[in-house]
């Protein structure tokens, strides 16, 4: 299972943590979906952790996401240009997949004109492939 992910985010009012919340409110909501309706061979085993961690918090049955996040403010093309390889590259070295591009929920199948389950804005630059 994924332990976690990456985004790449602009927010036209510069409310990142609005952002991100939402985002995991969806998402969670989402996730519960597929696993409560039984559909995920793991279903029952994740219920079970999400479940433990959610009996921590007062209003909360299920606990999907943690509540801290690790966003860093983009400054240059260099540097979002690493950052790009670097998610694209990371189904790869968790061993998911031999190519970045196989990953079906990456953006480097948007950048190498695959068809993709995701809407991406294809930024300007030479995507590196390992």
């Amino acid at each position: 299972m994924i332990e976690a992910g990456a985004l790449l985010v602009q927010s036209e009012r510069n409310d990142l943590s609005g952002f991100i919340r939402h985002f995991k409110n969806y998402t969670s909501k989402k996730f519960l979906e597929v696993i409560l309706d039984g559909v995920e061979s793991r279903s029952d085993w994740m219920r079970v952790v999400f479940e433990y961690h959610g009996k921590f918090k007062r209003k909360q049955t299920y606990q999907i996401w943690t509540h801290e996040h690790h966003a860093e403010v983009i400054y240059s093309q260099k540097f979002i240009e690493q950052k790009v390889n670097y998610i694209h590259q990371n189904p790869v070295k968790n061993g998911l997949v031999d190519k970045q591009e196989d990953y079906l929920y990456s953006s480097a199948r948007n950048y190498t004109g695959m068809e993709s389950l995701i809407d991406v804005c294809i930024l300007d630059f030479e995507c590196k492939t390992y």
